[in-house]
Order: C-alpha cells, then sequence, then structure tokens
C-alpha cells in the first residue's frame, strides 16, 4: 500500500516537533538534531521535518512511498509515460534511510518524490545532487500569521 509523503523545511526543530506531535497525538517514529519523522497511519502519511536546505521554512517537497522496487518503476513509468522529465537515483542515502527514488517537478513546479525505502543510514545523507538542485521549491508568497488564521472562503468556510 502507498504512503503519502510530505516534508516540511522548519526554523525551531525543537519547536515544531512539540508542535506536530501534539497535532497528531504521537511522538516521531525518528528524531534527529536536525530532522523528524511520522509514520502516520491515519491519515497514512510518512510527515517529515528538517531544518536542512537553503530555502526559508515551508513545504520542501511532495512524494508518495512504495513498498517495492516493482512499485516505484510502475510509478516512475507513469510519470515517464505523461511526458514528465524525472530523476531517477538508486541506492542513495536521504533523511537517514536507504532508498531508490525518482523525482519529478509538476507544471507548477512542485517537486514531487516517488521512493521505496529498504534500510535505515547512519547519516541525514548525500548533499542534492545538482538535477535535484534544479527543480527549486515552489515559492508561495508568505501570507502573516493574522491572514492565515483569517476565515476565508477556501474548504467550505463561509
Amino acid at each position: 500500500m502507498n504512503r503519502f509523503h510530505v516534508h516540511v523545511r522548519v526554523e525551531d526543530i525543537s519547536r515544531s516537533i512539540a508542535f506536530y506531535s501534539t497535532l497528531f497525538g504521537t511522538a516521531p517514529a525518528v528524531v534527529k538534531d536536525d530532522y523528524a519523522k511520522w509514520m502516520l497511519e491515519d491519515p497514512r502519511v510518512n510527515f517529515a521535518i528538517s531544518n536542512r536546505g537553503q530555502s526559508g521554512a515551508g513545504i520542501d517537497h511532495l512524494g508518495i512511498q512504495v513498498d517495492s522496487r516493482e512499485e516505484l518503476g510502475a510509478l516512475a513509468g507513469r510519470l515517464k509515460g505523461a511526458g514528465e522529465s524525472t530523476f531517477d537515483q538508486t541506492n542513495t542515502s536521504c533523511c537517514y534511510a536507504k532508498s531508490d527514488k525518482s523525482w519529478v517537478a509538476d507544471p507548477s513546479g512542485v517537486r514531487w518524490e516517488t521512493f521505496h525505502t529498504f534500510g535505515a543510514s547512519t547519516t541525514y545523507g548525500e548533499a542534492e545532487p545538482e538535477a535535484l538542485s534544479i527543480m527549486e521549491p515552489v515559492k508561495l508568497e508568505s501570507a502573516t500569521r493574522e491572514s492565515a488564521m483569517a476565515p476565508s472562503a477556501c474548504c467550505g468556510a463561509a
């Protein structure tokens, strides 16, 4: 079964761990000085935070975690079949895990990581390959805390 993946860059890892632990009602499955990960079942998501990278806080990338190399090949094949350029990595070390990956940017520039994890790593991992640094995360206009909390017509709110 696939698992949705969200990776968010944060400014303060300790405060963010406390916040997301409260939000999810559970402690992270992995905690490092610069990284934390929750493997949630409801909703089924691999939610990770880190204070790594050169951009400010916000969504770094989204993804789909699969259970096998065959599923990763099928998913990457669909992306290629849709005419999207992918960047494939095999036996890579990233986010304290060993994985095979296929990266793609959607038409708006949002980075997606499709991956199969097959082991743990004692380090955060390799520097981002040059091909991935070209796929910069989309810069969303920042909002003040007050405007972000204000009621809007979004998501059914009146």
